[in-house]
């Protein structure tokens, strides 16, 4: 509908954020209650609507249905890995070129890393304070199902390899799985074995806080990027703080509409513009990508707030049942304004 045809009443009982109508402002105000709608959401650069995650904003803006303007002037000016929106096409290539990352000349990294192992692990706080994990599995049990952790890397920011070494499981493997693992039974003879291996790592995550006093991003622990890190960490038997996990697998803004997770392929090569994992398949490969990403989602530009989290304190009663009344005579833009993120944002981590 034209807005210029809208009534009064709609707009008023429209939703700042996502531009749900609703016939009752009590409804909207539930609307707003269990939506936690916030800044840090992704936007369309056009019409200014939030969307719950890059996906929806790509469906709305070149989906099988997308709005007719925002469709318009994104093919005209638009960046389709970042969504972002610019004044010109000029602006846009000069854009692309920075935008667009590439595999790059990773084949000789790849060829010396399987050389042996690659360990630079050092428990000190000049390091990067964000490191990237990844994990290549072999198969294990009778029908070779059961994931065994095989290969590990772990990088920086900058795309060096910290530490790569294949790593000997504690069961028997049934299934090298080499098609895509490129692993070959003498890889894994005298590997290093799985505790040791988890204790370096554990160790150099933590650099020298003990991982039960780990409570805030403030420490001297280690932030851990990754994709299914919950899989790599088990396979790894290791724990490690929730607070300090970034995993690409399950931030909402790279979810799919459904709020199933995207494959790191998918990710890849939406949101980086190139393809992993063809063939034989690289755990630095993986740590690249997933850092790349990360790296992306925390360059965000979102407006900085005190209390960001719809969970901090100061938030709870943002719109508590009690507020009812006071809630429904609000604005939507002022109900929009209180409103807090359900998850925490990677901009966050530049504070």
């Amino acid at each position: 509908m034209d807005g210029r045809y809208e009534s009064s009443e709609n707009l008023r009982n429209k939703c700042a954020a996502c531009y749900r109508q609703f016939n009752k402002m009590e409804h909207l105000v539930e609307h707003m209650r269990i939506s936690f709608h916030s800044n840090h959401e992704p936007v369309c650069g056009i019409c200014q609507k939030h969307c719950r995650s890059f996906e929806s904003l790509r469906e709305h803006l070149i989906g099988p249905l997308p709005k007719a303007e925002c469709e318009r002037v994104f093919k005209e000016r638009g960046c389709d890995l970042c969504l972002t929106i610019f004044s010109n096409r000029y602006s846009v290539q000069l854009h692309r070129e920075k935008c667009q990352f590439s595999r790059g000349n990773n084949g000789l990294i790849y060829r010396m890393a399987n050389l042996g192992i690659q360990d630079e692990l050092r428990i000190d706080n000049t390091r990067a304070k964000t490191v990237s994990l990844a994990c290549k599995m072999v198969g294990g049990g009778t029908d070779g199902s059961l994931d065994l952790c095989a290969r590990v890397c772990l990088t920086d920011e900058y795309e060096k390899i910290i530490f790569q070494t294949y790593v000997k499981p504690h069961l028997q493997v049934t299934n090298y799985r080499y098609e895509t693992t490129g692993i070959r039974p003498e890889y894994l003879r005298d590997a290093m074995p799985l505790r040791q291996v988890q204790r370096k790592i554990q160790d150099y995550l933590c650099n020298g806080e003990p991982i039960w006093q780990i409570r805030n991003r403030g420490g001297k622990a280690r932030i851990l990027i990754g994709h299914g890190l919950d899989h790599d960490l088990k396979c790894l038997e290791m724990e490690y703080p929730e607070i300090l996990i970034r995993d690409t697998a399950k931030y909402p803004p790279l979810m799919k509409t459904s709020k199933l997770s995207n494959s790191l392929k998918y990710l890849t090569k939406a949101y980086l513009g190139y393809d992993i994992q063809t063939g034989i398949q690289e755990p630095y490969e993986d740590c690249v990508a997933t850092m790349r990403l990360y790296i992306r989602m925390r360059a965000q530009a979102h407006k900085v707030e005190d209390y960001p989290m719809a969970s901090d304190p100061q938030n709870r009663n943002n719109f508590a049942s009690r507020r009812q009344s006071e809630l429904e005579r609000m604005s939507p833009q002022k109900m929009l304004e209180i409103s807090r993120s359900d998850y925490f944002c990677w901009c966050l981590d530049k504070k």
